[in-house]
């Protein structure tokens, strides 16, 4: 399938779809407590980011990933590139911030493949791994030298985002969701 065919798909899905190097892949379902700590990891980063050049979105906003010929829906995305601005399309291609809730069906492609191709997005500067489980957060930051590095959070830690100059307290990531 080509992107274009894709897309034609996508206008008239019911379901989202990624699309990985010309194959096409259902979504799977969300649960509450996913939806919970998108809502709530959201609100903090659109309250971040209003009145700057930056801009978060949720769910429904591709990540088009040109290297390796692929368009992710990831939880959610923060892009400040004034290459994605306007917002008119269906996909942006340069997020500073990607996160993806962990569910048990998508874990190993989150941390595997999607990793590796997301590690391609040179804009790229933060990818979260957020277990909706229990209270588990892996943050990894691209370093000065492009290497990346994980940053583990848990219980009572404070996440430090550097790409938004942000803090976010477990205890508020997690609010309302067991």
């Amino acid at each position: 399938m080509t992107p274009e065919e894709y897309f034609a798909g996508e206008e008239i899905s019911p379901i989202r779809r990624e699309y990985i190097r010309g194959e096409v892949y259902p979504m799977s379902a969300s649960t509450p407590a996913h939806n919970m700590i998108t809502l709530n990891l959201a609100t903090l980063l659109r309250k971040q980011v209003r009145g700057t050049e930056c801009h978060a979105l949720v769910q429904d906003i591709k990540v088009r990933i040109d290297p390796v010929d692929v368009f992710y829906y990831p939880d959610l995305t923060v892009t400040c590139d004034p290459r994605d601005s306007p917002l008119t399309d269906s996909f942006i291609r340069y997020p500073c911030l990607i996160v993806e809730v962990l569910s048990e069906s998508t874990e190993a492609f989150d941390r595997g493949d999607k990793f590796a191709d997301y590690r391609q997005i040179e804009s790229l500067k933060e990818y979260i791994l957020i277990n909706k489980n229990r209270s588990n957060v892996e943050l990894f930051r691209r370093n000065e030298r492009g290497r990346w590095e994980l940053y583990s959070y848990q219980g009572k830690d404070q996440i430090q985002l550097t790409s938004l100059n942000l803090r976010i307290d477990m205890a508020t990531l997690y609010e309302d969701v067991w």
